[in-house]
Formats: C-alpha cells, structure tokens, sequence
C-alpha cells in the first residue's frame, strides 16, 4: 500500500539579499510569484498530494489576493509561520495528523521537477529520508583566520530541497531544542540520531536568493520553453 503523501513548503523569506521590499516569494517570473510556480511542481507531480503552505501570517491576505488574481484554486493547508526556518518547519509539521511521508520544500526553489519530487518520495518510502543534493563544480578551500587548505570537493555535496522523510520521523526529530548548527530538515534529523540518504538533485533546482538568481531562473524557464 503506498504512503499518504505531503508536501511542506516554507515559505517565510522577507527578500532581504535580493535587496527587494516585496518578500521574495511573492516575486514575479514569467508573469506569477515565484511560490506559485513551486506549488504548481507538486501538484503537476499529483493531483493527490496534500500541501501544507507555512507563511508569515501577515502574508496570508497577499497569498489569497493572488491566488484570486492568479486563478490558483488548488486546496492547501495554510499554517503560520514561526520566528525561524525550525519553528516554521515544526509549525508545519502540526498540520499532518496521520502517517505518510513528507516533502520539505522551500518556496523559493520554483523549477523542481516532477522527477526529483518522485525519486525522493521513492527513496524515503525506502529509507525513511531522502534528501536531494549536486556535486560541487569548483574547487573548494577551508579557511581559518590565517591559513587556507584544500578540500577534496568529491567528499562534499551542496545539498537542496526536497528533503523528504517518513512522518513519525520527522515530526520526532523535531522535538529537538533548535540551536544555530540546525540548518535544514536533514541536521534535524541527523541530530535526532538518523541516517540521511542523498539523491541526485539538479543544478536546475535554484533556490532564489539573490538578483542573479532570479535571472537565473528565467533563463532556465525560457530555454524549457524552447525544448
């Protein structure tokens, strides 16, 4: 029997690094937010899975003026939001009464696939986790205030969202007091005293966080566009 699936966006940005007074979220690309073209990814991937959206919130009036100006009618869960990634996620998590897996996504990553969206709900359905993540490109070097060393860049991996992990699990490792070194979904987890699997993510799966990312990602759109 499959597992009841979810899918938890964040989406609590204020678009401080993207030097915009509009919480990047809300952004436009291509003519919609930005959030609006990540919950369009999971949803293409199902029209079954529940989506739980966590927003500041005062920005639950935005959102419902622009699903009304987007014609956006799929049902979602809104839940508010919290001082901190942790909080938010945690507040989110309260949401799922049931057993299943969820997906932890950030709002802010609009071009996920279907396919990544698939394998980690595959893998976790496996393992309990999956957590999407690329190979580095460049080579990298450890600093400290006086010396710098280089790193073997094939030990290391730059991780991404989804992050998608069993629901008991989760909502387990959530239970932790947060502190600084609780970045994402995964070190909760680890933390907790789980094994984290990756998986293949894509260098296509950008999460917009500054100006050059936004051009990024309509670069990316247009050349989808052409295939």
């Amino acid at each position: 029997m499959h597992s009841k699936e979810y899918a938890l966006i964040v989406a609590g940005g204020k678009g401080t690094r993207i030097k915009s007074r509009i919480p990047k979220q809300f952004l436009g690309l291509q003519g919609k937010p930005i959030l609006l073209h990540t919950l369009e990814a999971f949803f293409r991937y199902s029209k079954l899975i529940e989506v739980i959206l966590v927003l500041p919130e005062d920005d639950f009036q935005t959102w419902k003026d622009l699903c009304h100006q987007h014609t956006f009618t799929q049902p979602i869960t809104l839940q508010k939001g919290g001082d901190s990634r942790f909080q938010s996620v945690k507040n989110g998590l309260d949401k799922i009464a049931g057993p299943g897996l969820v997906a932890i996504h950030d709002g802010v990553r609009p071009l996920v696939s279907e396919d990544i969206i698939g394998a980690s709900f595959r893998l976790a359905a496996v393992h309990q986790s999956a957590v999407a993540a690329v190979r580095l490109k460049e080579s990298i070097r450890m600093t400290d205030q006086d010396n710098t060393k280089a790193m073997d860049r094939s030990r290391f991996r730059l991780i991404q969202t989804p992050q998608t992990f069993d629901v008991a699990l989760i909502k387990q490792a959530y239970q932790l007091k947060e502190d600084a070194s609780l970045t994402d979904d995964a070190s909760v987890a680890e933390k907790s005293g789980h094994t984290i699997s990756l998986f293949e993510g894509s260098y296509e799966n950008i999460k917009i966080t500054t100006p050059e990312d936004l051009i990024v990602a309509e670069a990316l759109l247009n050349a989808k566009r052409k295939v």
